[in-house]
């Protein structure tokens, strides 16, 4: 079964200079795979002629005269610019054309548009973010929401960890998920009303609920999904990101202090190089929007062409085991 992937090639920090080099990349890599490039035209053949060994003729261009802004407000991606790449490349999915959309661009703007185009599966109230983050097991953690959802109530956040548990199956062959509800604690009284009652929720679900985590579980490993509201998802990612980014600078800095640190940091570099692969999150690039009639996936806005190549892989794998129809499934199952 060939697989056909929509790519916002214009969207991110980068735009083609990154997505054109990573998609030819992986049209080497996988003989059963097609490519819809979406953009500006002229950019993309020229950018193509850097790569006369890439099999070009998986390669489709579809025109798009506008882009989305990191910076544009939602409203300006949704309501104005109709004929974005981003638009552009959802519809292919919705068309049919394509089994999966891959973006670098405005999180905000990809959420509401594939939410406007491709609707949400039925049972599904809201969609989430779900991605991994590295952990000392060097599997990662899964995690949503990451931001598309502020405010949940109970229901909201069981549907997450169902989305979750069929995703994870799928993508990384997980059968049976450990789900844990981020808390202020592991006891059963800690925690809001909502976080109490999605406690009992899980607890009565099919699920491998294992109880209540606090934040240093998902770095430790204990369990596979980690589930929250948006809010606090996405201030758990941005903290993450962030103390990463300090503690790589404070080591540069410290092993650049004199020569005889240099010295030591020569000696050092294996084992920090093995560290930084273990913690890369270029290598946990591509969060899933979960719960659309539809496989989106996006990249980080400032991925390379390594980091935006995990995004691709993560589309095709999503798309060959029919993730959407699986958590379809589920939840017709759930509420026959």
């Amino acid at each position: 079964m060939s697989i056909t992937l929509a790519i916002d090639a214009m969207g991110g920090d980068h735009g083609i200079v990154v997505t054109v080099p990573a998609c030819c990349d992986f049209l080497e890599k996988y003989a059963d795979v097609k490519i819809i490039l979406v953009g500006n035209p002229a950019l993309l053949q020229q950018a193509l002629r850097e790569f006369p060994k890439a099999p070009l003729e998986r390669i489709q261009i579809i025109s798009a005269s506008e882009v989305v802004l990191m910076d544009d407000p939602i409203e300006v991606a949704l309501r104005r610019k109709k004929d974005s790449s981003m638009r552009v490349a959802i519809k292919q999915v919705n068309e049919g054309l394509a089994d999966a959309v891959i973006s670098a661009g405005n999180t905000g703007a990809l959420m509401a548009i594939a939410r406007y185009i491709l609707k949400t599966l039925d049972g599904v109230d809201r969609p989430a973010i779900a991605a991994s983050i590295p952990n000392e097991k060097g599997l990662g953690t899964t995690m949503l929401d990451l931001g598309a959802n502020a405010d949940c109530e109970p229901m909201h956040l069981v549907q997450f960890a169902q989305m979750a548990n069929v995703m994870l199956q799928v993508i990384d062959g997980k059968p049976n998920p450990s789900i844990g509800l981020l808390n202020i604690g592991e006891e059963v009284i800690k925690g809001n009303e909502v976080v109490k009652r999605t406690s009992e929720l899980l607890h009565q679900a099919n699920l491998n609920f294992y109880g209540n985590v606090e934040g240093n579980d998902i770095f430790k490993g204990t369990t596979d999904i980690v589930v929250c509201d948006g809010f606090v998802g996405n201030a758990v990612l941005k903290a993450s990101e962030g103390l990463a980014k300090m503690m790589s600078g404070l080591i540069k800095q410290e092993f650049n202090r004199s020569w005889l640190t240099k010295l030591m940091g020569i000696c050092a570099m294996v084992p920090l190089l093995r560290v930084r692969k273990r913690v890369d999150h270029r290598r946990y690039n591509g969060a899933v929007l979960l719960g659309l009639r539809g496989c989106v996936i996006k990249s980080h806005g400032s991925a390379d062409r390594f980091a935006f190549a995990y995004a691709l892989d993560r589309a095709y794998e999503a798309s060959k085991n029919r993730m959407v129809e699986r958590i379809a499934q589920a939840f017709v199952v759930e509420t026959k």
